[in-house]
């Protein structure tokens, strides 16, 4: 996800949105058993929720895609004795799928095309995309400067409790929805040329983690959100991974679903707890962004995908 919000409110969601791992490939062998975890080739694809940015320590070309050495890939990497030779994470803060196949500029240099890393040879793809491509940092700031103004004015806006879901929603249309339903679009049309690539691949699209809280917990000191908004926010990153489950599962490819377990470790939990920083990160971390502990525990899921958890 693209790093909007930078410094306090000005340092951003980029959502992300990163994408759940999807297995390209086949994962049975005909007598019902998962085969072991493939041991590379390896590529990470992806976005900021994958890239990790902020999190220590900072490594990889161009400096402006923020990938940290700590991030899911790298640590998933290393649970599978992958060699570094055989590893390549080329994901990259505010990737947007057309990224995948085509430059991106970033602040610090220009990260090329995602899939120019795929081969015949890969044998595992992980994808998180998605988030930047709804515009979710986008959301996420007009929603808090909405819940501001309803903080200040003490609700008497006109829009009730949930100004920013007006904004989004007036007129009987559903502005976030439509942007979900084109990225599906693109997001099938990637993972057809991902297996094109490489065809002996198991690709898995990684999904997003729980950015709020599941049980309607105010979220107002850390995220600034109006009350109804902030399930509307919610609503919104279900719909995003529902379509990236749907889009896996109809090319054929494992999604990996990373948001049931951060249920809990959302933005707004507790600070030892928690897998997203908030506006303010206490913990090195970009803006509503996984932390170190949010990273291990997507690697976690991919993990639990592969086949190397129980």
């Amino acid at each position: 996800m693209r790093t909007l919000l930078r410094a306090g409110l000005a340092g951003a969601l980029a959502c992300g949105v990163l994408v759940t791992a999807i297995g390209v490939g086949r994962d049975g062998d005909g007598g019902g058993r998962a085969p072991a975890p493939p041991t590379g080739p390896y590529v990470a694809l992806g976005d900021s929720y994958t890239a990790g940015p902020r999190i220590p320590d900072q490594s990889g070309s161009p400096a402006g895609c923020e990938r940290s050495g700590r991030n899911y890939p790298s640590l998933v990497a290393a649970e599978l004795k992958i060699k570094a030779s055989d590893f390549r994470d080329v994901s990259c803060t505010g990737a947007t799928i057309a990224d995948l196949s085509a430059p991106q500029s970033t602040d610090d240099g220009t990260n090329p095309a995602q899939f120019d890393a795929l081969s015949g040879a890969t044998r595992l793809v992980t994808l998180g995309i998605g988030g930047n491509d709804i515009g979710f940092a986008s959301v996420i700031r007009r929603c808090v400067t909405s819940g501001v103004l309803y903080e200040v004015t003490g609700g008497r806006d006109g829009d009730g409790d949930a100004p920013c879901t007006e904004l989004y929603t007036s007129g009987g249309r559903d502005e976030i929805r439509k942007k979900i339903e084109a990225a599906g679009g693109r997001l099938a049309r990637a993972l057809d040329e991902a297996r094109r690539r490489a065809p002996k691949a198991r690709v898995h699209v990684v999904g997003y983690p729980a950015i709020l809280p599941s049980d309607g917990g105010d979220c107002g000191r850390e995220l600034g959100l109006a009350p109804g908004d902030l399930a509307f926010v919610r609503s919104k990153e279900r719909e995003l991974n529902t379509m990236l489950r749907r889009r896996a599962e109809a090319a054929g490819a494992r999604y990996v679903d990373t948001y049931g377990a951060s249920e809990g470790h959302d933005a707004c939990s507790a600070e030892g707890t928690r897998w997203i920083e908030p506006l303010v990160p206490r913990s090195p971390a970009a803006s509503v962004h996984p932390n170190e502990r949010g990273e291990r525990g997507m690697a976690d899921a991919v993990l639990h995908a592969l086949g190397a958890r129980p």
